[in-house]
């Protein structure tokens, strides 16, 4: 299990290619990548701030229970932070189990603690100035399932 929180961008091919390598025990591996996104054209950038330390802690202990519950071989996630433009990646988690359906579910789990619950603080810069992101109910909806 790996945890990484940075503000520097990472290379998606280079880690799913590295998380997947000589995985023989392995019969699935699922990777997903959030990007900022911009809806209706006003979104300039996103700053992302998070407490070094705790974040890592935060994150560390859902991957764990997602190891645990899915009975996963391993998993990843990479978080950024700072100042993120328009089309940057945002974060990338890699589960790999020996089935697809643990692989899948662990996945989708781990993105909706990230969206929903991890310890980060969004701010969106738009053209009109900033505002911090409040939380969606949709997506306090979606950890429900878990």
């Amino acid at each position: 299990m790996r945890i990484v929180v940075q503000d520097i961008p990472f290379d998606f091919g280079a880690e799913a290619a590295a998380f997947a390598e000589g995985r023989a025990e392995s019969g699935a591996v699922v990777t997903f990548t959030g990007i900022v996104r911009d809806v209706d054209g006003g979104l300039k950038a996103m700053e992302i701030e998070h407490y070094p330390g705790m974040t890592e802690g935060a994150l560390s202990e859902i991957a764990g229970q997602a190891m645990s519950r899915w009975s996963l071989e391993d998993a990843l996630v990479i978080h950024r932070h700072g100042r993120l433009e328009v089309g940057e990646m945002i974060m990338m988690v890699a589960t790999a189990a020996r089935h697809r359906k643990h692989a899948f579910e662990a996945a989708e789990f781990l993105m909706d603690y990230l969206k929903s619950r991890a310890p980060f603080w969004k701010r969106e810069i738009t053209k009109d100035g900033a505002e911090w992101v409040a939380a969606r109910d949709e997506d306090e909806d979606a950890l429900t399932r878990w």
